[in-house]
């Protein structure tokens, strides 16, 4: 019996839903309304005449849905042929090619490379990539690429709502950019765009979606002469995303099972990654110390955050220690510690007579740092024409030294510090935005000492022992009160801080014991009104005051059994708990 191809008018035809699960190899998963309309419309409008069997099409009300539930914007508009300037007859041998590849299993990194391979075959794609999101550290990272080197695929690292590919793992939902040089989402992050050569291409990116939870994403970049044929695409990567999502999902879990696997491991007797030149185990810097760890071996340049006096330096330097280039030199540049007419000959150094002073050549901080690491501290304080001559040597790695016309390359990794809101300062007008785009590629924010709970203690017994052992005396006892005053206050200073306490508590402590009347004045605030006092009754107001904190703290919060301790009534502990604005339920559940 002869095959021809059926008339697909609105209202007498009917294309079974389970017939697009078979054909794709979607047999154990749902299809969605929207998804089975957009493989209907490439069917119906698309295949050749032929292809499709009196078998494909039924007439079965209950497990078909109508031909004109068929998305307007295909409908009518590609009219069974190929009139878009390309032919798009292979349509769907390409969907069941990646559906095949994705059912046969393998690892994800070669069902991906292969999905790409037949993308770019039948789409005639420039560029394209596939990008996981990692939901642990808030990361969005390039997985599989086509037409990217290596070293673009590090730089692709982008947090959710930042350029188009941060959009659509933000807002679940597809984007298409017509012309990438007149979009400012576009980012250029890997750096392959060029102005010149790829002006007029188009990028689509849509997301990867399965159930609830969006996982990543697809993206393409080619050139387009026809807006329906760009839809078109844009659906077809949708279909693709269905395919693959629960591949990746897949991929996810086992990421995130190994991921228990090893944090068993380490509470176990294994080894959690730890730089060991920055102290604490809190959880939010155990969340830094991973993000140091996933980019320590790549070349990507580092954007460090945080507020002044958090160790940010230190941060860096462990990011160089655990580098492929720690055998290298690190330098260190503060940005803000000289004025702007010798920023210029400090980094780049200098011919000798260049400008009055100039009286033999000088190498920068960058020749000095080449095969190794150069930090940049407190970046946010370059005033522009700095910034522009910072953003050529990070795009180029060459640069002139101050009055010589002979080009340097270096091979240097950068490092950038500030406690300054860069995004503002670009909306300000006072950062340059290229600039911060470069720097801002892999950023890492230090937190707050005030939120990193416990580590105060660790840091101030750290800090006790250091000052003591200089100092050559014992290590003093810090007592209950001066411990429950560091742990209350919010450390506007940070851990820089907190070391020049500790180290002036050292210095003041007797008998072997840090008290609370040790500590700086602002540091006590429950008892402002008695260290505003001089004299023998504010001292013992003091010593009564650590005595009651010490005794509330010992028994819990039993405020009879610290009364009965401290040999008086408990209506006279209550005045005087009155007196001192003491709680004695804060003291609950301590020991």
């Amino acid at each position: 019996m002869s095959v021809t191809r059926q008339k697909c008018s609105p209202g007498n035809t009917f294309f079974a839903r389970g017939r697009v699960r078979v054909f794709l190899g979607l047999n154990n998963q749902s299809v969605t309304d929207d998804f089975y309309n957009v493989v209907l419309a490439l069917i119906l409008h698309c295949l050749p005449a032929g292809l499709l069997t009196g078998r494909d099409i039924m007439r079965d009300e209950k497990t078909a849905v109508a031909a004109n539930t068929v998305s307007p914007v295909l409908t009518g508009a590609l009219s069974f042929s190929c009139r878009l300037g390309e032919c798009r007859s292979e349509l769907m041998p390409l969907l069941s090619e990646v559906s095949k590849v994705v059912s046969a299993g393998g690892s994800l990194d070669s069902t991906l490379k292969l999905v790409l391979e037949l993308m770019q075959k039948h789409l005639q794609v420039q560029r394209a990539m596939i990008t996981l999101y990692d939901a642990s550290c808030d990361q969005i990272f390039i997985h599989e690429s086509y037409g990217l080197s290596p070293e673009e695929v590090e730089k692709g690292v982008y947090a959710p709502g930042e350029g188009i590919t941060g959009k659509v793992i933000e807002t679940r939902q597809p984007i298409v950019v017509p012309h990438i040089a007149d979009d400012p989402l576009f980012l250029n992050r890997t750096g392959s765009w060029d102005r010149q050569r790829d002006g007029q291409h188009s990028f689509i990116c849509v997301p990867i979606i399965r159930g609830l939870k969006v996982m990543g994403t697809i993206g393409i970049e080619r050139i387009y002469h026809n807006a329906q044929l760009r839809f078109l695409d844009l659906e077809v990567l949708r279909v693709i995303a269905a395919i693959i999502a629960q591949a990746v999902e897949l991929h996810l879990l086992e990421r995130a099972q190994q991921k228990i696997v090893q944090t068993h491991t380490a509470l176990h007797g294994g080894e959690k990654f730890k730089p060991a030149n920055i102290i604490g185990n809190s959880r939010t810097m155990q969340q830094v110390y991973r993000l140091i760890e996933k980019v320590s071996h790549a070349r990507t340049t580092v954007l460090i955050l945080g507020e002044s006096g958090v160790g940010k330096e230190r941060v860096a330097t462990a990011i160089h220690q655990n580098s492929h280039c720690a055998g290298g030199p690190f330098i260190r540049f503060n940005c803000a510690s000289l004025p702007e007419s010798v920023i210029e000959s400090e980094l780049f150094g200098h011919e000798k007579g260049a400008f009055t002073g100039a009286i033999s050549r000088r190498a920068g901080r960058f020749e000095e740092a080449d095969g190794g690491t150069l930090f940049l501290d407190e970046v946010g304080e370059l005033s522009l024409s700095a910034q522009s001559k910072l953003l050529r040597v990070i795009q180029e790695r060459s640069f002139e030294r101050v009055g010589s016309n002979e080009t340097l390359s270096v091979n240097v990794r950068i490092l950038a510090a500030t406690h300054r809101d860069l995004s503002e300062m670009v909306e300000q007008g006072t950062f340059r935005e290229d600039l911060y785009y470069r720097l801002n590629v892999f950023p890492i924010t230090i937190p707050p000492l005030r939120e990193r709970g416990s580590d105060i203690l660790i840091l101030a017994d750290h800090f006790n022992a250091r000052f003591a052992s200089e100092q050559g005396v014992e290590v003093p006892t810090i007592a209950t009160p001066a411990l429950n005053m560091l742990l209350n206050y919010t450390w506007p200073g940070n851990v820089r801080e907190l070391e020049n306490v500790m180290e002036r508590a050292v210095l003041l402590a007797d008998e072997g014991f840090i008290h609370s009347y040790h500590l700086p004045i602002h540091l006590q605030p429950i008892i402002d009104h008695l260290t505003e006092q001089e004299g023998l009754e504010a001292r013992l107001a003091r010593v009564e005051y650590d005595l009651i904190t010490e005794a509330l703290a010992k028994f819990q919060g039993n405020v009879s059994r610290a009364a009965n301790y401290l040999n008086m009534t408990r209506r006279a502990l209550g005045l005087r708990l009155e007196k001192y604005q003491l709680n004695y339920k804060h003291y609950r559940g301590q020991s």
